[in-house]
């Protein structure tokens, strides 16, 4: 339990000192947001930072910080390290840069910013994986709640009602301006979510007598199996990079930075960014943090022996079956409901907006004009079907692509974010280093899964030899990456590639960035 409340203690108090830098590093003036400057009823829409921050986490916190929380426990109470590390040096960094420069750049989607700062190519390279990436998220957010809802409700409201049920809310939510349904209910949703944490925190923490809480070990933990003509143990997966790939949004989140440009184009000043950006960031790990360590807890001891993580295992991680089980078991049958409507809010307040974020960069891509629903209703009505279509998909499958292609967005936008920072702040681009360093630690990580994950090109099934060679690949590539971005920013900064081409210069910059 130690562990657990001195990790919950440096979220916070690194929220305080490590925010408090990044903000120096990008220093925030005066000039008009965008929804001051041009609000349009629809999109722009100029709402309050308290209002701004419970939207950005409730469209941040789906179900990565709780599913993919509860999967990375099978690792063990080494997870804590990458959520809390992860949050404050790479995944509040990352969401506080998407945020802000899509606010300097008129609230532009994720994919028009990162196409700004690394070229054409990335630009439209960046369009699609968006989009797909978008859809995606919808799917798992809509197809994961339905399933939790079908537990609390009679037979005849099965996963397959639930499922299109939760699809007219969000085709109402990516059609409709964002305060007539989001800006509406999203303080309703903020109380379960708040609820749903406490709760499980505080059970955790009162059955810590059959089920203690495991202190910080470097031990992995991974559940394998006994060969029982050897007696080796197999099947026990490593930590590198598959726990920092599993965890997914509960310490970094590409995702994030396709949500970010909803609240941008809201904000009232670029001095809210902290605490609504880099905030709701730190408030997703603590969500994560208490599920991760609930779960190790739970399923460590769950018969009552601390016979390890091979329970957790067995019910396939994270998902609506060991969601379950752990809200009923640590809270009863009258608090366990109540819990599992937090859980369940977290991926619908989250598929709703990446249904909208999808909508969006499309309107962006072609310069569509969001006034018009006629036009809003022609991208949204296919979207939705597409998402439909997927959410047949296995779920299990959909949430590794998901995964993987989560976090490799997160590096792509905070390679973008260290080429703003070498670009636009005088001669010394030495500010760079606080995107540049997770960007390449992310590089390693999304290009090494890439090797060796069974749905990717499956090096892992060679072994020892093919995991060793994964590594290699994925320090080569982070390596080459942080070699080509070194030689724009640090060659000669004030005639790097992109300021030549003069289209990363910001001018709200100024001196207050030298």
């Amino acid at each position: 339990m130690i562990t657990f409340f001195a990790a919950l203690l440096i979220l916070i108090v690194g929220y305080f000192v490590y925010g408090k830098i990044v903000e120096q590093v990008f220093a925030p003036n005066d000039s008009a947001t965008p929804a001051v400057a041009n609000p349009d009823g629809v999109d722009y829409v100029p709402i309050s930072a308290p209002k701004a921050f419970l939207i950005q986490l409730l469209n941040i916190a789906g179900l990565g910080p709780i599913f993919g929380a509860i999967s990375g426990a099978m690792w063990g109470p080494s997870v804590y390290l990458w959520i809390v590390g992860g949050t404050l040096l790479a995944g509040g960094v990352h969401d506080f840069m998407s945020g802000m420069l899509s606010e300097r750049n008129d609230g532009a989607s994720i994919s028009e910013v990162t196409g700004k700062y690394l070229g054409p190519v990335m630009h439209n390279v960046m369009r699609v994986f968006s989009v797909v990436l978008l859809v995606m998220v919808g799917v798992v957010f809509m197809v994961g709640p339905a399933g939790l809802l079908a537990r609390l409700t009679p037979e005849w409201l099965n996963v397959k009602v639930w499922t299109v049920i939760i699809l007219c809310y969000y085709f109402l939510a990516t059609l409709l301006p964002i305060d007539k349904i989001i800006g509406r209910v999203y303080p309703l949703f903020g109380i379960l979510l708040i609820l749903m944490a406490i709760g499980i925190a505080v059970g955790t923490i009162i059955h810590s007598g059959e089920r203690p809480m495991m202190e910080l070990t470097l031990k992995n933990l991974y559940p394998g199996t006994m060969d029982s003509a050897t007696g080796k143990i197999t099947g026990v997966r490593p930590i590198w990079p598959l726990m920092f790939i599993t965890v997914a949004c509960g310490a970094i989140s590409g995702f994030h930075a396709t949500q970010s440009p909803i609240v941008s184009r809201c904000i009232k000043s670029e001095k809210q960014g902290r605490k609504i950006f880099y905030g709701a960031m730190v408030a997703e790990g603590i969500i994560a943090l208490i599920w991760a360590s609930a779960a190790v807890a739970f399923f460590w001891n769950k018969d009552g022996s601390g016979t390890g993580l091979s329970a957790l295992k067995a019910i396939g991680g994270g998902n609506s079956n060991s969601v379950y089980d752990m809200c009923v078991a640590l809270l009863g049958k009258i608090g366990g409901p109540v819990a599992l409507l937090g859980v369940i809010v977290c991926p619908i307040t989250s598929g709703d907006t990446a249904f909208r974020g999808a909508r969006m960069t499309i309107f962006d891509w072609f310069k569509l004009d969001e006034k018009k629903i006629r036009v809003r209703l022609a991208v949204a009505i296919p979207l939705l079907l597409i998402g439909y279509a997927i959410s047949f998909i296995n779920y299990n499958v959909v949430w590794r692509y998901f995964s993987w292609s989560n976090q490799t967005l997160a590096m792509i936008v905070l390679w973008a974010a260290a080429v703003y920072l070498a670009t636009n702040y005088g001669p010394n681009p030495n500010r760079c280093w606080l995107a540049a360093v997770p960007a390449t630690f992310m590089s390693a990580v999304s290009v090494t899964y890439l090797m060796y994950a069974p749905e990717c090109i499956n090096l892992g099934a060679k072994g020892a030899a093919g995991l060793t060679i994964s590594y290699t690949v994925g320090v080569i590539f982070a390596a080459i990456f942080l070699a080509i971005f070194l030689l724009t920013a640090y060659r000669n900064p004030a005639k790097s590639l992109a300021r030549q081409n003069g289209v990363n210069i910001d001018p709200r910059v100024g001196k207050a960035g030298e």
